[in-house]
C-alpha cells in the first residue's frame, strides 16, 4: 500500500522522473555523437506517433521541442506563405538536451494519466533545410482502477454530490491528475460547509503485474471553523471601510469557501485593485484570522474599440469609467457608441446586407444614417451596508435602427435595485422611463397599429412614453465568459407597463433564455481547445394592454415594436437574415401591379388584384418576379427558439462549429387574447442547419457563420400605396402572394441563394 496524506502525485512523479533521467542518456546515446550535440538545426516538422487515450494538444504543449510555425493563422494566410520573417514566423531549433528531457516528460505525462509502462523512441531526420523530429510512443496497457471507494458521512453529503465531485471512475485508467482534482474539490465542498480544516486522505494500492489499482478516498471534516479578526494591508487611496463593505466575511460567521471567493470577486469587480488576496495563517484552528492584501489600480479608466458586422456595418465605442467616485467604490460609467458608419458605401456589398432593399429614397437615407447611443450610469455598491445589494441610476439617449423594420429614437432614465442572491446569480428590479419616437413605413403602422391614414400616422409618429417595470433574474454557472466549455447560463425577465407606470404603451411581457455547455470526448480536454456541445432555448410571450396614444382609440391594443419578438439573424436562427423569420408582409410598388393588369387608381382595383398573376405585357423584361416584392418583418407576440451547436478545435486559435437552429414566431394581429404556447402552432417557423468558424481574439471570438435557408414558399399578405388627393394611403390586397425568393433559380446560383452569411464578434450563445 502507498498511503498519502495530501496528494500521491508529487512523490510518485518525482521518483519516476529521477529514474527516467538516469536512463535517458542510454536511450538516446546511440542517436547523437558529440559533434551533433553542438548542432542546432531548425525543426521544420514535429510528429507524435502512437498517441491515443490522451489529448495530443496537451501532450505537444508538455514538451520543449517544437516545430517552427507562423505566429498566428491570420499571419499564415497573408504573410507566412511567402516570407519567414521573424516578424511573422517563429523559428524553433533542435536542442538535444531538451530532446532527451522530452522523452522523460512524455513518460511522466503518460504515467500521471495511468499509462505507467509507456515507451518512447525518437527519430531526427533531414527535412529540407532543417530536421523532422518524431516521437514514436508505445503506450502499452494502462493501469486501471479496479475498485474506487469513497468514505464519508452520509448525513453531510448526498451520493450524487460525491459522484459529481469525484473525477475518477472504476474501469478507467489511474489518472493521478483527475484523482488530485477530486481530492481538491471534495475538500472545497467540506470547507464550504464550514469545515475549513477538512482533509481528504487518499490511498492507492497498485498491482503492477496485473496493472490494476484500488483507490480509497476518506473525507475527514475535523472541526467547524469561524471567521476571526480581519486585517487589511496595501490600501492607500481606498478607505478600509470601502474594502470591508465589499466582504461577505464577518467576524464570528462560519468560515466558508463561497464567502472567501465572493469577497475576493467583489474586490476584483470593483476594479479598484490590481491584486486582492484573502488568506489565513497555515495553522489548524477553529478560529481563522483573515488577512486581506490589496494592490491598488488606477481609479479612472478610458478605452475605445472598433468593430463590424454584416448588419450594423462599422461601429465605434468609447467608455470612460471612474471606479471610486466620491469614495465607497461608487462607480460612474460614461459610454458612447456610434454605428452604421460607412453604411452608404458598404450597403449591399458582400458580405454586408442590403438593409434598404424595397425602400424609397427618403426611407433608405434614414436607415443608412449613423446610429448612436449615449449613457451615464452611476452605481452604488454595498447599498444599505450589505455587499449583496447595489443601487443604480442612469440616463440615456439613442438612435437605433432595426434594419428593414423601424428606427427608434429615445431618451430617458432608469433606477435599478440589485441583490446578489447567490454567487453569480443576481436579481434586479428596474424602472425605466423613456420618451420614444418610432420611424417606420406606413405599412408597418397600418398593419400593426391599425392606423393607415396620413393625419393619424403623424400623431402616432410623435414622442410616446415607454415606461416598463422589469424584474430580472440571472444565473451564470459557465466556466468562461467568452467561449464557455462547461456549465450553464439562464435568464428570466418579467415586464409590466401601463398607466400605473406612466407608460403610453401597455403590455405584460415574459422572456426567458437558457444555455448549457458540455465538453464531449476526452473529459481531460479542457480550456479553449475543448470540444463542446452547446444548446440554447429561448421562450417569450407578450400581451398588449390598452394604449393611451392621443388620437387613437384607447381600446386599440398596440405593442411598441421594441416589445415584440423577432427571429432570424446572427444571434438567432442563422438560416435567415435579421428578423426575417416570423410574421411578414410584402410591399410592392403600384407600377408592378399595373404590369399585372390591375387598376391601381382605385382602392377596389388594388384590393381585387391577384399578386400571383402573369404580366399582361409581352415584353419578358416586364415580367413580375419575387424580386419585385419586399418582405417587411412585423414581429410577433410569442417566440420559441432552440439551437444545438457542436464546437471543435481546428488549429491554434481557429475552431469550427456545426449547428442546427430552429425557431417559430406567432402573432395575434389584433392582440385581443392572451398569447400562449399554443399560439406557436399557428406561427411561422423553420429549422436551419449551418456551419462556421471562430478565431479567438483578445476581444472575443470573431465568428463567421453560414446558415442554410430552407427556402420554403410562404403565402404572405401584400400591401401597396394608393394616391388619394396627393396623400398616400396603404391598401392591402385580398389575395396572398406565394413568395419564394429562389424561384426560377437553378444549379449553383440556387445553392448560393440559400446560404445566409453572418459576421460578428462573440459566440451565438
Amino acid at each position: 500500500m502507498i498511503p498519502t496524506a495530501r496528494s500521491p502525485i508529487r512523490r510518485l512523479a518525482t521518483a519516476v522522473a529521477w529514474g527516467a533521467l538516469l536512463l535517458a542518456p542510454s536511450v538516446l546515446g546511440a542517436q547523437a555523437s558529440s559533434d551533433e550535440e553542438t548542432e542546432a538545426p531548425e525543426v521544420t516538422r514535429l510528429e507524435l506517433r502512437g498517441v491515443s487515450g490522451v489529448s495530443v494538444e496537451q501532450l505537444r504543449e508538455s514538451i520543449a521541442t517544437q516545430a517552427s510555425e507562423c505566429k498566428s493563422l491570420l499571419l499564415q494566410t497573408f504573410f507566412c506563405w511567402w516570407t519567414h520573417s521573424p516578424t511573422f514566423f517563429e523559428r524553433h531549433h533542435l536542442d538535444r538536451r531538451e530532446l532527451a528531457a522530452d522523452v522523460v516528460r512524455i513518460r511522466i505525462f503518460y504515467w500521471r494519466r495511468g499509462w505507467r509502462n509507456a515507451e518512447v523512441d525518437t527519430l531526427v531526420a533531414p527535412d529540407g533545410d532543417g530536421v523532422r523530429v518524431t516521437f514514436d510512443i508505445r503506450q502499452g496497457r494502462p493501469t486501471v482502477i479496479r475498485r474506487l471507494t469513497v468514505l464519508y458521512d452520509s448525513t453531510m453529503f448526498k451520493q450524487r454530490i460525491i459522484e459529481r465531485l469525484t473525477r475518477v471512475r472504476a474501469g478507467e485508467p489511474l489518472d493521478l491528475i483527475a484523482l488530485d482534482s477530486s481530492r481538491v474539490m471534495l475538500e472545497a465542498e467540506l470547507w464550504n460547509k464550514g469545515y475549513g480544516d477538512a482533509v481528504v486522505d487518499t490511498s492507492i494500492v497498485v498491482d503492477t503485474a496485473r496493472r490494476i489499482a484500488d483507490v480509497t478516498l476518506r473525507l475527514v471534516p475535523n472541526w467547524r471553523t469561524y471567521v476571526g479578526s480581519i486585517t487589511v494591508h496595501g490600501n492607500e487611496k481606498v478607505a478600509r471601510e470601502t474594502i470591508e463593505n465589499s466582504l461577505t466575511l464577518r467576524t464570528g460567521d462560519a468560515f466558508r469557501r463561497d464567502d472567501v471567493l465572493l469577497s475576493q470577486r467583489n474586490l476584483y469587480e470593483s476594479n479598484l485593485f490590481r491584486q486582492a488576496t484573502i488568506s489565513t495563517p497555515p495553522v489548524r484552528t477553529p478560529i481563522k484570522p483573515v488577512e486581506i492584501i490589496v494592490s491598488e489600480a488606477p481609479q479612472r479608466e478610458a478605452r475605445i474599440g472598433v468593430g463590424l458586422n454584416t448588419v450594423d456595418f462599422v461601429q465605434v465605442e468609447g467608455r470612460l469609467t471612474h471606479h471610486n467616485l466620491l469614495g465607497g467604490a461608487r462607480r460612474l460609467d460614461l459610454t458612447g457608441v456610434a454605428g452604421n458608419l460607412l453604411a452608404p458605401q458598404l450597403n449591399g456589398m458582400d458580405p454586408f446586407r442590403d438593409v434598404v432593399r424595397g425602400f424609397d429614397d427618403d426611407e433608405a437615407d434614414d436607415f443608412l444614417l449613423p446610429t448612436w447611443q449615449l449613457s451615464a450610469d452611476f452605481r452604488q455598491p454595498a447599498w444599505l451596508q450589505r455587499p449583496q445589494n447595489a443601487f443604480g441610476v442612469g440616463v440615456f439617449s439613442h438612435r437605433r435602427a432595426f434594419p428593414g423594420v423601424y428606427i427608434d429614437r429615445g431618451y430617458g432614465g432608469s433606477l435599478t435595485l440589485t441583490r446578489m442572491v447567490r454567487p453569480r446569480a443576481p436579481a434586479s428590479l428596474t424602472y425605466r422611463f423613456e420618451l420614444t419616437r418610432v420611424s417606420a413605413s406606413e405599412v408597418f403602422f397600418c398593419v400593426n397599429y391599425g392606423v393607415c391614414d396620413t393625419p393619424t400616422l403623424d400623431v402616432v409618429r410623435r414622442n410616446q412614453r415607454l415606461a416598463p417595470l422589469v424584474l430580472s433574474g440571472l444565473v451564470d454557472r459557465s466556466d468562461e465568459p467568452f467561449s464557455p466549455t462547461h456549465g450553464y447560463k439562464a435568464r428570466v425577465d418579467f415586464e409590466h407597463a401601463s398607466t400605473a407606470t406612466a407608460s403610453t404603451f401597455g403590455f405584460n411581457r415574459f422572456y426567458t433564455e437558457g444555455a448549457v455547455y458540455k465538453r464531449v470526448g476526452d473529459r481531460r480536454n479542457t480550456g479553449t481547445r475543448a470540444t463542446v456541445l452547446a444548446g440554447r432555448l429561448r421562450v417569450g410571450l407578450v400581451r398588449a394592454l390598452s394604449s393611451q396614444i392621443a388620437g387613437v382609440d384607447s381600446n386599440r391594443r398596440i405593442l411598441h415594436p421594441r416589445t415584440r419578438f423577432y427571429a432570424g439573424g446572427a444571434q438567432s436562427v442563422r438560416g435567415y437574415g435579421e428578423s426575417q423569420l416570423g410574421p411578414r408582409i410584402l410591399t410592392v410598388a403600384p407600377e408592378v401591379l399595373r404590369r399585372l393588369g390591375c387598376d391601381v387608381n382605385t382602392r377596389r382595383g388594388i384590393e381585387a388584384c391577384n399578386p400571383n398573376g402573369a404580366s399582361v405585357y409581352a415584353d419578358p423584361d416586364s415580367a413580375v418576379t419575387d424580386g419585385d416584392f419586399t418582405p417587411r418583418p412585423l414581429g410577433g407576440t410569442a417566440v420559441l427558439e432552440a439551437s444545438v451547436e457542436y464546437r471543435f478545435p481546428i488549429v491554434d486559435k481557429l475552431s469550427g462549429a456545426v449547428f442546427v437552429d430552429a425557431g417559430i414566431v406567432a402573432a395575434d394581429p389584433e392582440f385581443r387574447t392572451q398569447p400562449g404556447i399554443e399560439d406557436l402552432s399557428r406561427g411561422t417557423g423553420a429549422i436551419t442547419p449551418g456551419f462556421g468558424i471562430r478565431y479567438r481574439s483578445p476581444v472575443g471570438p470573431i465568428r463567421v457563420d453560414v446558415g442554410i435557408n430552407p427556402s420554403i414558399s410562404e403565402n404572405l399578405p401584400v400591401a401597396t400605396e394608393l394616391d388619394v388627393g396627393g396623400q398616400q394611403e396603404i391598401v392591402q390586397l385580398e389575395q396572398l402572394r406565394t413568395y419564394s425568393p429562389i424561384r426560377g433559380q437553378r444549379g449553383f446560383a440556387r445553392l448560393l441563394s440559400r446560404l445566409t452569411l453572418h459576421l460578428s464578434i462573440g459566440q451565438a450563445f
